[in-house]
């Protein structure tokens, strides 16, 4: 019902009408329209200034306006609660727990949803005024002197940046780029060759070669392009401390929740997860802005245990840590480290107390130890708690969800008196028939029970083996995410991947150095890096499925009709305003959330609907607690709740049916579909318009253990490159996933493009490495005589690929050492763990086989490289060995026909061991570790290679090189017996 007056812009209520029957209105210059109640709440908090113009309100304006009118309340106003007690500024108190559903789930005559509206409400109000100055300085012009004013003035204006981008120097830059583009003419020019000369004799090689080629050119183009704009960043934490921090005043900084995961203690050993979570709790961040959740996806009670003695230790620990700013905050690294000690320390008493925490510590490693030790043996009763009560997860497919919180809110504190950061344990819920989607499950569970709890605006995911190396590594992040400027398109701020306890020689490329310090920086020049699954600072909200703050706005005609990311328009709108079309193909789904932003430019209808509990829950899951959490921008947990009821409501959202038909892992939270869920969740948040920060501090954020032996290597590759084809078999592929919208930039899509099928490559370079083997054993080659155009093109080509090469480890600072273990190990795993994970991908599309994901093994040992040269069977093994051997005997076979046909084959052959000494030098590494500790080869690995290396001599032999095949008809008929022209040939000769 329309009653003619105007709805107030603060509230959505009428604004009443003064008693001559004029509407009332607070600002009599801009005419802004704001009911009395708000108008006197504005005035009680001290604000006198309009909201819009920042004039000063004209008391009599809305002094006169009358608090009952005639008419309907808005239709906004009908979604609140029917209970006596209306008032817009008023709360609640609710109880809340996860029997009592029903109540909870109500669309209407709920206090939390009532106080989820008015949280809105007084978000927007805070919205329209944080954009200006002007009603800042107006509302203090009464108060503040004007000297001070010009003062302050000045400051703002004199505000440093949080961050800077420094630029690759163009030096650098502009012959690097000039040499891709000379490649690509380049290769132009030599496929045009090889297309045009085709090697009759060897027509197959001919070709097979040159599809191999074409492919790998292709590769580089997916790989050179993204890196054409590299840069580096520096971040100023002392101006973010001078900003946030100010002295006598609280700390300004914003929460931040850390995340572990961990699934089996007896791969991921419980004293590495201790080490990362004490680095955790002593990092140096606001010790009220820090909280951190363990995600124990194993329901093991070692974990749970070793968790509690952890928080014991921490109160000593953490203390420790801060008073002498030690560096790294992780006791087992620190205290192994091989350095001065003593460097940098004044305090005497640094000594004493750095002896007696060791002491300390090494008891706390035997209590971890012992129970380890204990937990070899599960009893056949199952585990028992201390109180006798048998333990929740003693069966891991069925159990119950396990919240434990051991410090922080509980009044835990350290020796020294000082709060200590909660942490918490968390252990989802699981069911038989119920997908759980693993780790990616794991974590959107933490993102629910953090909301709950503590509701972070930004969340820090670690796995467990990476514990904080630099205790400022949060603050690193903070300087692009509270940056006004940059952090308001930041989704993630993506930190680079470095590892302990890696040989000098790194013969597996542990490091991936040429990946963190050259890919990413260059990526980091597009829209950002690729998320790498952990060492990640996320903005929450991004993870809810908002769009940035910079997207434009749709038109108010097609919000209705707008997708979840922005990718997939649907074709028509929806007969409801609050449901949308999330994709072309895909069902409608609600899209209120992200529409939130331009809600003013809808009438009351339309905000009514689109502000509809029964939206949200559809979106986030049947929890009003949680979906009040989602439209708090700047974190905190919601003041109507209990906090007795927070535990409860965090157990409703973690059980393993909370996410049934919701968008959880489709279009919010980590993105289900993968094994690789960081790459694909990533790619999600980039489509949506968001972009990401590669942050590289001078130390190191966080440091990690890394799978060294070769086994462990190819397995971790192995789910890397399964969970690439994964997502190309899936609807996001990035080849047709997300251009309606044009939010993500070409060279970044070639990126992930380039992510996806690399495990294709596996195909044409095992191809290509046995050509050569073929070629020495059947005396044949794919490239013909070559001319001097031929000639100049062929070291043309070397040439370019040697110079990019060389410009890239100038600008990024990699060493060549590292680039040669790169190239050494792509081999390597392209023909071993990259060709498997084609074969799984397609047998999982095809019959359904699933493939169970394997943890790969942290070296809980002491001994330095300990399992270095530790070789464990697995099928990965057999194509690499086979290619070595049979490119020996290929080798050993052209020499023997060399040395058989004279000095006019030696130039031949000169071509052909050439490349097959290319595969061996590749293969080196992987024929290195083959040999194991002390020579030492798994016995089925040698059977494997000698009866695959047998089936090729004998196909050589049928082959028969050495013997030419002659044509016997243009062989002219002998006129004698072979017994009668001997002593013909010998007369003559004589």
């Amino acid at each position: 019902m329309e009653s003619g007056v105007p709805l107030c812009d603060s509230c959505g209520e009428q604004v009443g009408v003064s008693a001559n029957g004029e509407v009332a209105v607070a600002c009599q210059k801009c005419n802004f329209s704001i009911c009395k109640a708000c108008a006197d709440y504005e005035i009680k908090e001290g604000r006198k200034a309009c909201l819009r113009c920042g004039a000063p309100y004209d008391d009599n304006s809305v002094d006169d306006a009358e608090l009952n009118v005639s008419g309907n309340q808005s239709t906004m106003a009908a979604h609140l609660s029917n209970s006596q007690d209306v008032g817009i500024h008023a709360r609640h108190e609710s109880s809340v727990s996860t029997a009592d559903g029903e109540e909870l789930n109500g669309e209407s005559g709920n206090p939390i949803w009532k106080n989820r509206l008015e949280s809105w409400k007084d978000k927007k109000d805070k919205k329209k005024k944080a954009p200006t100055k002007t009603e800042i300085e107006t509302q203090k012009e009464d108060q503040v002197p004007p000297e001070q004013q010009m003062d302050e003035n000045q400051s703002t204006e004199a505000a440093q940046p949080l961050s800077s981008v420094i630029p690759i120097p163009s030096n650098i830059l502009t012959p690097y780029r000039c040499i891709i583009i000379l490649r690509l003419i380049i290769l132009a020019l030599f496929f045009h060759y090889r297309i045009t000369n085709p090697v009759d004799n060897a027509f197959g090689l001919w070709l097979t070669s040159v599809i191999c080629e074409i492919w790998f050119a292709v590769s580089w183009i997916l790989d050179q392009f993204p890196k054409w704009s590299p840069i580096n960043r520096i971040t100023y934490i002392d101006e973010l401390s001078a900003r946030y921090e100010r002295e006598g005043e609280p700390s300004e900084l914003a929460a931040v929740d850390f995340f572990v995961s961990t699934v089996d203690p007896m791969k991921e050993p419980p004293l590495i997860t201790a080490n990362t979570v004490l680095s955790i709790l002593a990092v140096d961040y606001p010790v009220d802005k820090v909280s951190c959740y363990l995600s124990d996806d194993g329901a093991a009670m070692l974990t749970f245990e070793s968790l509690f003695e952890t928080a014991e230790f921490a109160r000593k620990w953490v203390p420790f840590c801060k008073k002498f700013a030690i560096e790294p905050r992780a006791p087992e690294f620190y205290f192994t480290q091989k350095f001065d000690y003593l460097k940098d320390k004044v305090q005497p008493s640094f000594v004493k107390e750095r002896r007696a925490m060791k002491r300390d510590y090494e008891e706390f490693k035997v209590r971890i130890n012992a129970l380890v030790a204990k937990a070899q043996k599960t009893p056949e009763e199952g585990w028992t708690m201390k109180d006798g009560t048998p333990w929740p997860g003693n069966d891991t497919l069925d159990h119950p969800g396990m919240i434990q919180v051991f410090l922080g809110h509980s009044g835990a504190h350290d020796v020294e008196g000082n709060e200590l950061p909660p942490l918490v344990y968390v252990s989802r819920g699981k069911r038989p028939g119920y997908r759980h989607h693993k780790k990616a499950g794991a974590k959107n569970a933490l993102v629910r029970v953090s909301a709950v709890l503590t509701n972070a605006p930004y969340i820090l995911n670690l796995d467990c083996d990476h514990y904080v190396n630099n205790s400022k590594a949060v603050r690193e992040a903070m300087c692009f995410l509270m940056d006004p400027q940059v952090g308001r398109d930041v989704c993630y701020v993506q930190f680079p991947q470095r590892f302990d306890g890696i040989d000098h020689s790194d013969r597996y490329a542990n490091r991936n150095t040429v990946f963190f310090d050259i890919n990413m920086k260059g990526l980091d020049g597009i829209q950002g890096p690729v998320y790498v699954g952990t060492g990640c600072v996320f903005n929450r909200q991004a993870l809810y499925g908002y769009g940035p703050l910079s997207s434009p706005s749709l038109p108010k005609a097609s919000s209705s009709s707008r997708s979840w990311c922005g990718c997939c328009p649907s074709k028509k709108p929806s007969k409801d305003p609050s449901e949308v079309h999330r994709d072309a193909k895909r069902d409608e789904l609600d899209a209120a959330i992200f529409n939130l932003r331009e809600i003013d430019n809808y009438d009351a209808n339309e905000r009514s609907m689109l502000i509809s509990q029964m939206s949200f829950e559809r979106t986030f899951g049947m929890s009003s607690v949680f979906i009040e959490s989602t439209l708090m921008e700047n974190g905190g947990v919601p003041e109507s709740v209990k906090p007795s009821t927070l535990i409860k409501e965090a157990i409703h959202v973690i059980t393993c049916g909370y996410e049934e038909k919701t968008a959880w892992g489709k279009e919010i939270g980590w993105i289900y579909g993968s094994v690789t869920e960081d790459i694909l969740t990533g790619f999600k948040l980039h489509c949506r318009g968001w972009r990401s920060i590669y942050c590289m501090p001078l130390r190191p954020a966080f440091k990690g253990s890394a799978p060294i032996n070769l086994s462990d290597r190819l397995h971790q590759v192995l789910r890397w490159a399964l969970g690439s084809v994964e997502i190309f078999l899936s609807r996001h592929c990035p080849l047709w996933y997300g251009f309606a919208g044009g939010r993500l930039k070409w060279l970044q899509r070639l990126a992930y493009i380039n992510t996806i099928v690399y495990p294709f490559t596996s195909l044409p370079l095992i191809a290509y490495c046995t050509i050569p083997a073929i070629c020495l054993l059947t005396g044949k080659f794919i490239i013909p005589t070559l001319s001097n155009i031929a000639s100049v093109l062929f070291l043309g080509l070397f040439s370019t690929i040697i110079v990019t090469d060389l410009l890239e480890l100038w600008w990024s600072g990699v060493h060549i050492v590292d680039w040669w273990r790169n190239e050494q190990f792509w081999v390597i795993a392209g023909v071993s763990a990259h060709l498997f994970a084609l074969f799984q991908g397609f047998m999982k599309m095809a019959a359904g086989i699933d493939t169970n994901f394997t943890v790969t093994t942290k070296s809980g040992d002491d001994s330095k490289f300990g399992g270095l040269y530790v070789v464990k069977w697995t099928t990965l093994l057999i194509p690499p060995t086979t290619l070595i051997i049979i490119n020996l005997v290929g080798v050993v076979a052209g020499f023997s026909d060399a040395l058989n046909k004279g000095y006019g084959a030696w130039g031949a052959l000169f071509g052909k061991v050439f490349y097959a000494f290319w595969v061996i030098v590749h293969l080196y590494p992987f024929l290195k570790g083959l040999m194991g500790r002390q020579n030492r080869t798994p016995t089925i690995v040698v059977l494997w290679a000698v009866l695959l290396a047998s089936v090729f001599s004998l196909l050589w032999v049928k082959v028969n090189p050495f013997v030419s095949n002659v044509d016997s008809s243009t062989v002219p008929k002998s006129t004698c017996i072979p017994i009668d022209c001997y002593p013909e040939f010998s007369n003559h000769t004589a």
